[in-house]
């Protein structure tokens, strides 16, 4: 299993959205992304600085990814 990398929440959301997440709406700070076919809801804090390891793994386990899948969207 690979280490997960610090990403941007830029680089989450475009992850996602190739899995078929769609931006809903942006709430203040957070961006939330809704998946029609697995009614699934996803929300992305969006700041100017990298996210923390923990909540990226938070983020992958609510879209139903597993680690290795999302780090294969990242490229």
């Amino acid at each position: 299993m690979a280490r997960l990398p610090t990403v941007t929440p830029r680089q989450v959301i475009q992850a996602l959205q190739r899995v078929g997440f769609e931006v809903d709406h942006q709430t203040g700070s957070h961006v939330v992304l809704r998946r029609a076919l697995a009614n699934t809801r996803v929300v992305v804090p969006w700041h100017n600085r990298d996210l923390g390891r923990g909540l990226t793994l938070r983020i992958i386990k609510s879209a139903g990814l597993t680690r290795d899948e999302f780090i294969a969207l990242l490229r």
